[in-house]
């Protein structure tokens, strides 16, 4: 299995009026959903209030979907960041272990919090909500694994079906019924069940 690369790539830069167009773009995309839902979120309303020209917003995102695959983007981006400089668990000083448990209960709820906007990054092309696994999330898992010692695993496959395990579309089946019931109680399952899975798989 081909390597991944076990270092997080910085965003690439940006020319600062495209930024700034990006930045607007996202508080007012958020603003939106906040006051009418994901439903009335388009292209047209996003270029009419935000204030900028369609050509830009169509050019940022290409589909409605693309807002909110951005939005996601970045709020993935906060995660990353208490992982790789907030306070242990979840961030450096932590034994690994303790480190990947608090990482996949801090997905966890991500993935909760982004819930409605995970659903309409969907755009009807992919004919089921498919294995878009975060490689950022596959990475960090991997890190974790190789500081551990787990002989004769292969961490690569391993940090793969991690991953899996935290993957959007888990969520998106199961939210339509059950977790939408008694959302705090599923968030808890989901994460002590993450728990249950890496200590009978990382510990000797």
């Amino acid at each position: 299995m081909t390597e991944v690369p076990l270092s997080w790539e910085p965003p690439r830069p940006e020319r600062a009026d495209a930024a700034r167009n990006r930045r607007q773009l996202l508080d007012t995309a958020r603003l939106m959903l906040a006051e009418a839902g994901p439903d009335n979120l388009t292209m047209d309303a996003l270029a009419e209030r935000s204030g900028l020209g369609k050509g830009t917003v169509f050019r940022r995102f290409r589909t409605r979907a693309g807002i909110f695959q951005a939005l996601l983007d970045d709020s993935e981006r906060e995660l990353q960041q208490h992982v790789l400089s907030g306070p242990p668990p979840l961030g450096p000083g932590a034994p690994p272990i303790e480190r990947l448990i608090a990482y996949g209960r801090a997905r966890v709820a991500w993935l909760f919090r982004n819930r409605d906007v995970a659903r309409f990054t969907l755009d009807g092309r992919q004919p089921i909500p498919g294995p878009a696994q975060a490689p950022a999330s596959q990475i960090h898992i991997q890190v974790l694994l190789r500081e551990m010692s787990l002989p004769g695993v292969n961490l690569g496959l391993l940090a793969v079906q991690l991953t899996a395990a935290l993957d959007g579309p888990l969520l998106l089946y199961l939210s339509a019924g059950t977790l939408t019931a008694g959302r705090d109680d599923a968030e808890r399952e989901l994460g002590a069940a993450w728990q249950n899975l890496v200590e009978r798989v990382c510990r000797p």
